[in-house]
């Protein structure tokens, strides 16, 4: 299932067979969701879940192919979401008209000012000012060109918001939206793989924590840009909603079904062109050396590869994916909501994700994503049947109703997750299709 050179023919005929196996039992899941739920409803899941694995499988290009800890998952997700919201949301004709553009074109130049400030104080070294006095002179740049950049973007933030409300979009096609998600989270991902991939394991971890609550923060409270907790709805789709299909004459069920499913096919199209990428690009010399700086790093150094460079490029790569597939979500769902983003679903189940399907083998980390992103949506109503049903047992013995169902049934979730990974990391530690290096 891995791409490289060509294996013998006992090495890859029981790895082949399991994952076809495996997919197969997925199919049969999905059939089975779809039968008791619907047509409608797990094309719904489908969707959602295909940009989930777009997502895993940009988690799996920076821990699979080179072990580095993200856990900035979430705030690249949110970056995707803002950005196709700053594309393909309807013009804001109030923002235009008013002396919004003005002010934030002031704000703009203020920024540039500042910039080359820092930059020209960098470079005092040149004319003969080193030592303390250069540091307090890149001190004293940062601190003024925050100064200059504060005046003016403060005043043009609340003029904006108390007129315009935000800024808004520039009405164009939500797929231009997906792809400028993945722009922006590739810029944002080279400075902070430029500052942080010099720290290993853990410690990168911690700093990309930070880093993924820094970017919620800004987001959230960005509300001349973003809107921030007041949400932004509707998102428009690249597909004609139901309510359009319906205004032809078509039935309200087969309206949700045929959307959903036009939907669905430009999602996998990104998947499936993203997939095919990565696993020739993970087959060939590029993914050897990948491999060869994952597993020892410091042997790939002293071997002249540029460790750092290459883990940037990574970073770069994966991040675009998250960026892309938080824009996906964001369109589907028809709202972007800073407040609704939390670690437990918007990265802790990525990560489960590509553990539970195999790191590093990207047929398993697609069917990973499946998996646990399905198991976690009927988790909700198969605990509600399951409580409904002890309840009643328990009032006709006497011991009264289980109370709030509902709240149960929904930290049921986790639960059920938890369950998962350590069945998968019990029986399967290296995943459900674990990753094949294949040795000519």
């Amino acid at each position: 299932m891995s791409a490289a050179s060509t294996p013998p023919a006992t090495g890859w005929a029981s790895p082949l067979r399991r994952g076809m196996l495996l997919f197969a039992a997925m199919f049969v899941i999905v059939v089975a969701v779809g039968i008791i739920q619907g047509t409608a409803s797990i094309l719904l899941i489908l969707t959602q879940a295909t940009a989930f694995a777009l997502i895993a499988l940009g988690l799996n290009i920076q821990w699979g192919y080179g072990g580095l800890f993200n856990f900035a998952i979430m705030g690249f997700l949110m970056v995707g979401g803002a950005s196709t919201v700053f594309l393909s949301y309807p013009v804001n004709m109030a923002f235009w008209q008013s002396e919004g553009p003005m002010m934030l074109g002031r704000a703009l130049a203020a920024f540039l000012v500042g910039v080359a400030l820092v930059v020209l104080a960098r470079r005092v070294d040149r004319i003969g000012i080193t030592g303390k006095w250069r540091t307090a002179i890149i001190a004293l740049a940062w601190f003024a060109g925050y100064v200059i950049y504060r005046t003016q973007i403060d005043p043009a933030a609340a003029y904006i918001e108390s007129t315009a409300g935000f800024v808004g979009g520039l009405g164009l096609h939500p797929v231009l939206g997906w792809l400028f998600g993945g722009l922006v989270s590739a810029v944002i991902a080279f400075y902070i793989g430029k500052i942080s991939l010099g720290l290993r394991t853990d410690y990168l971890a911690i700093a990309t924590i930070g880093i993924s609550e820094i970017l919620r923060a800004l987001i959230k409270n960005m509300d001349w840009l973003t809107r921030g907790t007041m949400t932004v709805s509707p998102m428009p789709w690249p597909t004609p909603l139901p309510q359009q299909l319906q205004a032809t004459g078509m039935s309200i069920p087969d309206s949700f079904m045929y959307a959903r499913l036009m939907f669905l096919g430009i999602a996998v199209l990104f998947l499936v062109v993203a997939f095919i990428l990565v696993q020739r690009a993970y087959g060939g010399p590029w993914g050897r050396m990948m491999r060869a700086i994952r597993d020892n790093h410091i042997s790939a150094g002293s071997m002249g590869k540029d460790v750092t460079g290459r883990q940037l490029e990574l970073f770069i790569f994966g991040s675009i994916l998250m960026g892309i597939g938080g824009a996906i979500l964001a369109t589907f769902t028809q709202i972007f909501d800073p407040s609704g983003y939390q670690p437990i679903n918007h990265t802790f189940m990525i990560w489960v994700m590509v553990i539970v399907g195999g790191a590093g083998n990207n047929w398993g980390v697609v069917l990973g994503a499946f998996l646990i992103y399905i198991v976690w949506v009927i988790s909700d109503p198969l605990a509600q049947l399951i409580f409904l049903n002890l309840s009643q047992l328990t009032s006709a013995i006497g011991w009264g109703a289980i109370p709030e169902i509902d709240s149960r049934a929904l930290q049921m979730r986790v639960f059920v997750l938890g369950v998962v990974i350590t069945i998968a990391l019990r029986y399967a530690p290296k995943g459900l299709i674990p990753e094949v290096v294949r040795r000519g």
